[in-house]
């Protein structure tokens, strides 16, 4: 974490009752805070942290390096994008397995028992307070950021773009995934289809609503800060062995930081 990253506060009860104890990594960073880009970029699956009060949850440690654990490579293309855009990045520290972060909470993938045939322990059979902690101390703290971000925008008239940023498997349930990114959208699809349109134009298989659709069951964030508010958004799926080494992670986020000014300037929107 640089000098323009921001660890927001975690506001727990106290440590006897708490699941995040003192010294452990915030559930939420903040980069580049005072960013002036329109683009506020999201990573609801950044990390792949566990809370110590959860060892290991039960899974194997070579089971926390596939994309059941979190968004491959997703994190490291946000934040080579947050310093070149001049944009705000907030970013989410801990598993996707401890707590999903685009999910409403009590959908059955929030907190997975089973996750893409691996049997998480950790999560089988809990009893509803410590529901409310993962709840509590992690996905509400980045989606208050998330919130306070756009609220602060909101009230200093400064236009947001909401740019949802994941990664997905080559190939899931054994099929092959051909797209190189999918551009998911719901109700306000018209930033999402400008970037998919400039992502084809440079060469690239962009499936529409692929290898995912976004719906308010599916998701959270988009539909609930980016919907909602009615703010040009996209939720960009990448695949994941184009960004899991160094060199793909920087030429995607090279791609990004090009590509995202000119679907908003086919929308009229600032760039």
């Amino acid at each position: 974490m640089n000098d323009r990253s921001l660890a927001t506060p975690m506001h727990n009860p106290p440590a006897p009752d708490r699941l995040l104890q003192p010294g452990e990594p915030p559930p939420v960073r903040v980069d580049n805070p005072a960013g002036r880009s329109p683009f506020l970029i999201l990573c609801d699956h950044a990390g792949r942290v566990v809370p110590r009060r959860l060892g290991d949850l039960g899974v194997p440690s070579a089971e926390m390096d596939r994309h059941i654990a979190y968004d491959i490579g997703c994190e490291a293309v946000s934040l080579l994008m947050s310093p070149a855009l001049d944009a705000v990045l907030i970013r989410q520290t801990y598993s996707r397995l401890v707590i999903d972060c685009n999910r409403t909470p009590g959908h059955p993938t929030s907190i997975p028992p089973l996750s893409d045939g691996t049997v998480v322990p950790g999560n089988a059979g809990l009893p509803p307070e410590a529901v409310a902690a993962r709840v509590r101390e992690i996905f509400d703290p980045y989606q208050d950021a998330v919130a306070a971000e756009l609220d602060r925008r909101a009230a200093a008239g400064q236009p947001a773009i909401v740019i949802g940023m994941h990664s997905f498997t080559p190939v899931f349930g054994g099929v092959t995934r051909p797209w190189q990114a999918g551009i998911l959208h719901d109700r306000d699809p018209e930033f999402g289809l400008a970037l998919g349109e400039v992502l084809r134009e440079a060469g690239f298989l962009v499936g529409d609503n692929e290898p995912y659709t976004l719906t308010d069951e599916s998701d959270y964030t988009i539909p609930v800060h980016a919907e909602r508010r009615r703010l040009p958004y996209v939720e960009l799926e990448i695949r994941q062995d184009l960004i899991a080494d160094a060199a793909g992670q920087a030429d995607w986020a090279a791609l990004l930081v090009r590509s995202l000014p000119l679907a908003s300037a086919r929308l009229g929107l600032p760039a």
